[in-house]
């Protein structure tokens, strides 16, 4: 079927990012080539994921859709997705025209880094709460001296046991009000918010601050990274983390915190009628998330509910909520944590609502027989090859081994002859194969490795098979293994941003690009980018005045 989506100008797509009507905009290029240059509100959508991913962003069918790639080959990925998603049953896609080079050519700006939305969030409320801060060195100078204070950790459990800073206690954002009294056992002692960088810092200090907790709570300034610029060593190996008891009076306390919370930002909770009324409208996207722990989600979650820890909600909205001016709906289990992410959430420009757990069990999405599958399994799609199958083929001449792991990944060890590519560039890496050659897929999930499979067999590859445990196929099959450090090239590694991860390698160059990038991102933005949030000096002052009683 012959290309029929519109191209957009990036004139227009700024407009509707600016009326009053839903909209996605999806970049479907990878993760290393979105976190070098990206519209403000783009949302991440690598074409190697895009079926495994989208409806989990943009859940209705029919919402306004534009793809945007890097504008090259007459927008060729953009179109190749945009073709998936037909596929899928969405009804509205479009194309940027020019794609990310389109976007920069009508004098638009193109943001580094990813989460960009949260993070710009994140030095705005320091600015209009005034947050406090202290640094690394003044930090280390109080440990040293022996000054009592509590040092909490605002990442994941995960984050905090790579590094962290010593004697750092792990609760993430999400869970800080919730725990705060069986972590702090009296009104006076000083809290510290540490997170890598500047983010969750601030707005975990924050959030308690806002929340009315007496102590005294400021944010480390640049985390982890300030420490290590400090010329401080950071921990590693810690399990240190909050305990998963709850004092029910600390708990009673909360939740009066709690109430006085979201009464301040006239926050509602629906009715079970009215909340299924959100869910079931035709013309809204409303996304059913569960902020709590993931033992707790795995434990009782409301089925029709998405989990997404509170504190990485805030931290990377957008890799959760993909159509803007969506509406949010918060299951609310304790009175405690979904109400105070929902106060941060209507600060970040979205329409927040709660539902008790009680009247959410009962609540339920589009029926899974009216939606359009992503794909058929695997199984149906694919030939899953075990070990001696691999035996078999690996005497085959010509043989075609590709591995679609991390591109890290395949430099540490990889199969004997194979080769790395990525699904936006395989057809390129197989062009001269006759579409006869045998082709195997390696993968760290066959799911993957199927929607890689779609597109070569859609390009008329007859022989494509996936090694069913990935890699481990070939160890099982006792077949030779072999690394290459310095290969892909870094310049083809579009799957991995250095920006982002090489900060926490121990470069402290990174580092420093990393926090000047941070704190330059306000200047970067344009007014109608701003406007988008809705902080406001009356809900600054209000907090202020609160934690002063």
């Amino acid at each position: 079927m012959a290309d029929t989506f519109p191209l957009i100008p990036a004139t227009t797509v700024r407009e509707w990012l600016n009326d009053e009507d839903e909209i996605a905009l999806f970049d479907v290029r990878e993760a290393g080539e979105f976190g070098e240059a990206h519209p403000f509100f783009a949302i991440p959508l690598p074409y190697s994921r895009l079926e495994l991913d989208v409806e989990r962003l943009a859940p209705r069918r029919d919402v306004r859709i534009v793809l945007l790639d890097g504008g090259t080959d007459h927008e060729a990925i953009a179109r190749r997705a945009a073709r998936r998603l037909r596929t899928l049953g969405y009804t509205h896609v479009s194309i940027l025209e020019g794609g990310a080079r389109g976007w920069a050519a009508a004098g638009y700006t193109l943001f580094k880094g990813v989460n960009v939305p949260s993070k710009t969030f994140g030095e705005l409320v320091e600015h209009a709460y005034g947050t406090p801060r202290t640094s690394a060195a003044e930090l280390a100078k109080q440990q040293a001296e022996g000054v009592p204070l509590v040092l909490l950790d605002g990442r994941t459990v995960e984050e905090h046991t790579k590094m962290t800073i010593p004697g750092a206690v792990s609760c993430p954002n999400g869970e800080l009000a919730y725990r705060f009294g069986a972590l702090v056992a009296d009104s006076q002692t000083p809290v510290v918010i540490h997170c890598a960088g500047r983010t969750r810092s601030i707005i975990g200090a924050q959030l308690l601050r806002s929340f009315g907790v007496p102590n005294p709570v400021v944010a480390l300034e640049n985390g982890t990274q300030g420490w290590a610029l400090a010329g401080l060593k950071l921990e590693h190996g810690s399990v240190r983390r909050y305990p998963d008891e709850i004092d029910a009076r600390a708990v009673s306390g909360a939740q009066r915190h709690a109430t006085e919370l979201a009464e301040r930002f006239a926050l509602a909770t629906l009715d079970r009628e009215t909340a299924q009324s959100w869910l079931d409208a035709p013309d809204r996207t409303t996304y059913l998330l569960d902020v709590r722990s993931a033992a707790e989600y795995e434990r009782d979650g409301v089925p029709a509910a998405v989990h997404a820890p509170g504190g990485q909600l805030l931290q990377a909205t957008d890799q959760t909520i993909g159509v803007r001016r969506a509406r949010v709906l918060l299951v609310d289990h304790d009175q405690v944590r979904a109400p105070v992410i929902a106060t941060w959430l209507k600060q970040l420009g979205i329409e927040t609502a709660l539902v008790a757990s009680r009247d959410a069990v009962t609540l339920r999405r589009v029926a899974s027989s009216e939606r359009v599958a992503p794909q058929a399994s695997p199984a149906e799609q694919s030939a899953l090859i075990d070990a001696p199958r691999l035996r078999e083929l690996n005497g085959a001449n010509p043989l075609h081994l590709i591995d679609l792991r991390s591109s890290g990944a395949y430099r540490k060890q990889h199969a004997a002859g194979a080769r790395w590519s990525i699904r936006p560039r395989l057809l390129d890496e197989l062009s001269t194969a006759d579409p006869a050659d045998p082709v195997v897929l390696f993968a760290d999930s066959t799911a993957l490795a199927a929607l890689a499979a779609i597109d070569l067999r859609e390009a008329g590859f007859k022989s494509v098979s996936i090694a069913a445990r990935g890699l481990a196929s070939w160890v099982d099959a006792g077949l030779p293994l072999e690394s290459s450090p310095d290969r892909p090239a870094d310049n083809e590694r579009i799957d991995y941003l250095f920006f982002v991860h090489d900060r926490h390698e121990g470069n402290l160059d990174a580092a420093r690009a990393y926090l000047a990038w941070e704190t330059g991102l306000i200047a970067q933005c344009a007014p109608d980018e701003l406007e988008h949030f809705r902080l406001d000096a009356q809900t600054a002052q209000t907090s202020d005045a609160a934690l002063s009683h």
